[in-house]
């Protein structure tokens, strides 16, 4: 009778354990850390991204989550660093988080960041002699072309503004063969409006547009009546801003206050958001911008009303980072990480090379290409401000 009670206890204990272990496993969570600016006049992308990345996990986590290598179930958690957009502190949290159990991170906002960041990496994997940091980054809105190819272990889910303005320029001359001259206006000391501002201009002069001149002012400036009076003496018939929404609409407030009224306005990327319809959606009527997002399909809707929740707008930049979670997702189930802390370097390993062995994603647009320089080939669309909302224009033929 005592060899039974004994029996019973441990059956009971065993029970117990076991029961004890599946509870840990079910409620077992893996951590995705994001970074970004989110203070300083950029803050709001940075917000953006960090909502989204949360949507997207909620949505993950609402399906079952994602399964670990080692059979478990997980539920993904977001945390979201500010880096300032400031170079050395985007390099001193990404120090910060690569100290930790994480595998993988997402961000940054800014291009000046990601150029500097994506320097400190190891440049080629697996290559002994360098001692730069073995870590994969994956990028959702710094934007500057061809940031990826400085490191192996960097990526990006951002689309080729190349090709965007490259369509949009073709585009315009086609529709539009009685313009013929362009002024161009930049934010010179943001990384992302400079180097797009090249873009437009060449691609401009490809298509035969005469440059009738340019004007310059900084990310943080809020006059602009010196630029606009040299844009008005130029009286060109398009005008081309590589600005963010906060400079975007300081200009044009400015234009409708000199009386500037070009025939077709092309904006940046990064400002066909929201933040520009809050800031100054009667002076952005009309302007055309190319993008990677907007809510024309069941999935970019469902998207946007989940970032939305979180208190978020969904653009191209933050979409990018809601697509990332799903990304992510599938590399952690096909590469099969373990997501423990005795598994992190080799976890490490197996997500960067998981990402690099990717050749196709979904987005929320469409497919999503990769190339072997750890890029993304977006499916994009020309939308203009019109009536206080951003609507399609024209989507290109893929």
């Amino acid at each position: 009778m005592r060899n039974l009670t004994v029996a019973f206890a441990a059956l009971l204990a065993g029970m117990t354990l076991s029961v004890s272990e599946d509870a840990f496993a079910q409620e077992r969570t893996v951590k995705i850390t994001g970074f970004g600016a989110k203070s300083g006049v950029v803050r709001v992308f940075g917000i953006n991204s960090e909502a989204a990345m949360k949507a997207g996990a909620e949505e993950i986590n609402k399906t079952g989550g994602v399964t670990l290598g080692d059979g478990t179930k997980a539920k993904l958690t977001v945390e979201f660093l500010d880096d300032r957009c400031n170079a050395e502190e985007g390099i001193s949290v990404v120090r910060r988080i690569a100290s930790t159990d994480a595998f993988v991170a997402v961000g940054p906002t800014c291009s000046n960041v990601a150029e500097s960041l994506f320097g400190i990496l190891q440049k080629k994997a697996g290559d002994a002699t360098d001692s730069g940091l073995q870590f994969p980054i994956i990028a959702d809105v710094a934007a500057k072309g061809g940031l990826a190819k400085i490191s192996e272990w960097s990526f990006r889910n951002v689309p080729s503004e190349f090709e965007m303005y490259k369509s949009l320029f073709a585009w315009v001359k086609s529709q539009h063969p009685n313009l013929k001259t362009i002024y161009g206006g930049v934010e010179k000391d943001f990384a992302h409006s400079n180097a797009t501002f090249g873009v437009m201009k060449s691609q401009a002069e490809t298509n035969g547009f005469q440059i009738a001149g340019s004007a310059e002012w900084l990310l943080n400036d809020t006059t602009f009546s010196t630029q606009v009076r040299e844009m008005k003496r130029a009286n060109a018939d398009i005008v081309a801003i590589s600005a963010h929404p906060f400079t975007t609409c300081g200009v044009l407030k400015e234009m409708e206050r000199q009386g500037v009224k070009p025939k077709l306005l092309i904006g940046l990327t990064s400002s066909s958001s929201i933040e520009t319809l809050q800031g100054c959606a009667k002076q952005a009527e009309g302007i055309i911008i190319p993008t990677s997002f907007a809510p024309v399909t069941p999935e970019a809707k469902k998207a946007a009303e989940s970032v939305a929740k979180f208190g978020g707008s969904a653009d191209l930049h933050s979409a990018a980072a809601y697509e990332i979670m799903f990304i992510l997702k599938d590399v952690i189930q096909q590469q099969k990480i373990m997501a423990k802390p005795d598994t992190v370097q080799a976890d490490r390993v197996k997500m960067r090379q998981g990402l690099a062995g990717l050749k196709e994603t979904m987005g929320l647009l469409g497919k999503v290409g990769r190339t072997a320089d750890r890029e993304a080939i977006k499916p994009f669309l020309y939308v203009h401000a019109k009536g206080g909302s951003w609507q399609v224009l024209h989507k290109p033929s893929s």
